[in-house]
């Protein structure tokens, strides 16, 4: 099978993070790396990393800003969408410490030939931070979007879902409280402090 096409990735990082009662949720600490920077390294097969997020002096990567900051995931979409430069890219939350380049990888070769495809975790939930896209379908669904939910601008593109199947359901796991997050480091020490 061919490879596919390149892909920027864009990572939300820049959320308000109200279940983990604020702060800088991306910036936290699992297994001896941000979840931003454990996102980012998933994606380093991408040409380029977009974080949409305050600056960080890690992982490196091409930082933008919505406007106003933590105006939603829209806004964040649109900030950078601007500079993906690929046919394809990845649309990523920053919080998810068991993500792989495998998994994005899978995505991406399910979303050949389609708009896009999306994960659809175990309990039956779309992923709409966790798929790949095709640049110019997501950039012509935006142009006359006015909405605030990414499930409105991205659902009617019909993306393939994914099954959380496999290797691929620890991919969904987010980190939105400090439960979550303690699993999260929990199963990060069990697994030598990758959290593979």
């Amino acid at each position: 099978m061919a490879d596919p096409e390149p892909f920027d990735a864009v990572i939300l990082a820049g959320g308000a993070a109200r279940r983990m009662g604020g702060g800088d949720k991306p910036g936290l600490d699992v297994g001896g790396a941000s979840l931003v920077e454990r996102v980012a390294a998933a994606a380093a097969a991408a040409a380029e990393v977009i974080v949409v997020g305050p600056p960080r002096e890690r992982p490196a990567a091409r930082y933008v800003r919505e406007d106003p900051p933590g105006s939603g995931p829209v806004p964040a979409l649109r900030a950078g969408l601007a500079w993906v430069a690929r046919p394809r890219f990845a649309l990523l939350a920053g919080d998810l410490p068991f993500l792989r380049a495998a998994d994005i990888e899978a995505l991406r070769r399910a979303a050949e030939g389609r708009s896009g495809a999306v994960l659809v975790d175990a309990q039956g939930r779309t992923q709409w931070l966790l798929g790949v896209w095709r640049t110019d379908a997501v950039r012509g669904a935006l142009a006359d979007y006015a909405g605030r939910s990414l499930r409105g601008l991205l659902g009617p593109l019909d993306p393939l879902p994914v099954a959380a199947e496999g290797a691929l359901v620890r991919a969904a796991f987010d980190c939105d409280t400090p439960e979550e997050l303690a699993r999260a480091r929990a199963a990060g020490e069990q697994a030598g402090g990758d959290g593979s």
